[in-house]
């Protein structure tokens, strides 16, 4: 009987959920392989087998928002990161990549907020200014 040769290194899965419970108010749900792995705002070490994975992640408030999904080529022993950055707006998908992601909607919801806050603003002042 002959020695089974043992198994590779694992490698490392480092999922980086940017940014936090109290802007989002949602932890997003991440996947590898289509299975859950438990993660929470900032890096998560998933030990894997050595091998192409897809790392997918979404949110769930009404409804499912935010998808996003990435391959990734795994060697023995290697750790590679995955940054996932869910959108301000529940109607934008999410960003994923090996870098760090810019917020989908950030730009669209900061103007949104600040001319609503105009207008709240501005319709007093015009209507005492209107009465003068």
């Amino acid at each position: 009987m002959t020695a089974q040769p043992p198994p590779p290194p694992p490698g490392y899965l480092r999922i980086n959920l940017q940014g936090n419970r109290m802007i989002t108010m949602i932890t997003p749900s991440v996947q590898v392989n289509g299975y859950p792995v438990p993660a929470h705002f900032g890096p998560n070490l998933v030990p894997m087998p050595p091998g192409v994975h897809t790392v997918s992640a979404h949110a769930q408030w009404m409804w499912r928002y935010g998808q996003a999904s990435q391959q990734v080529q795994l060697a023995p022993g290697q750790t590679v990161d995955v940054y996932y950055a869910a959108p301000v707006l529940t109607f934008m998908g999410g960003a994923m990549g090996f870098t760090r992601q810019k917020v989908p909607g950030l730009v669209p919801f900061v103007a949104l907020m600040a001319l609503l806050l105009a207008v709240v603003i501005g319709l007093p002042l015009f209507a005492i200014l209107a009465t003068s």
